[in-house]
């Protein structure tokens, strides 16, 4: 050890890179830039086809749509799998750009917390959330859904019960902000306000693809408010 390294740094608690990304968020944005990367090869048929293969389309679940249209759901596994897929699908590099930003914003302080497969759980489960709420609030409507921005919704949700209370490695690990405490009421408050604007007057939004589907994103944040508390729990049980 030069004796000139402070005793601290060279124990590892010394000054750290600014940006150290859990692997699990690494690997999930890559993911979705590949994706992205692959679909933009395609001609704008095939990526249409996609969309309605694998996005998320709410009158595929509705009974009397698919009889009034003389339609058929598909088979169980591909009425099953949009649920997930829909979560990897994007309707551009700007809408693949903004979601990595905030995953990888919300995303790192999660896994860090919750650990890498409990967090790539809390993430589809979010995103499960998200596009079950979108269902109920949108029955029948045939627009593809895309994107995952209501998966990160989740993420940004624990991540405001996380803020300030992350601990360096090895020692007690403080509890989650309370869901009810003030601040968490004023942030959930403007993120509503905010995705009821941008669902009335349509920003984002539009007669085809739906790239922000506010419900959705009221759907996965609200989850990952309510599922950060039990994950944290799990966690604390684990160590």
């Amino acid at each position: 050890m030069d004796a000139r390294t402070p005793p601290e740094e060279a124990a590892g608690e010394g000054p750290q890179p600014f940006l150290r990304l859990p692997w699990p968020v690494t690997v999930l944005a890559v993911v979705l830039l590949a994706i992205q990367a692959a679909m933009s090869f395609l001609p704008e048929a095939a990526q249409d086809a996609i969309f309605v293969e694998y996005g998320f389309i709410p009158a595929r679940y509705s009974p009397a749509f698919l009889a009034a249209h003389h339609a058929s759901g598909g088979t169980l596994l591909e009425q099953v799998l949009p649920f997930f897929t829909y979560m990897f699908l994007h309707g551009g590099w700007m809408h693949v750009g903004i979601n990595t930003v905030w995953l990888l914003a919300f995303g790192a302080v999660v896994a860090r917390r919750f650990g890498p497969l409990r967090f790539l759980l809390f993430y589809v489960l979010c995103g499960l959330a998200a596009v079950g709420l979108h269902l109920a609030l949108n029955w029948g409507s045939t627009a593809p859904v895309v994107g995952a921005s209501g998966a990160i919704a989740g993420l940004m949700g624990a991540g405001f019960r996380l803020i300030g209370r992350e601990t360096p490695p090895g020692r007690p690990q403080r509890k989650l902000v309370p869901l009810f405490s003030a601040q968490i009421i004023i942030w959930s408050i403007v993120w509503v306000a905010i995705n009821i604007v941008a669902g009335v007057t349509g920003f984002g939004t539009g007669p085809g693809l739906q790239l922000v589907a506010w419900e959705a994103h009221l759907g996965g944040y609200f989850a990952g408010l309510v599922l950060s508390g039990p994950f944290d729990a799990w966690q604390r049980l684990k160590r």
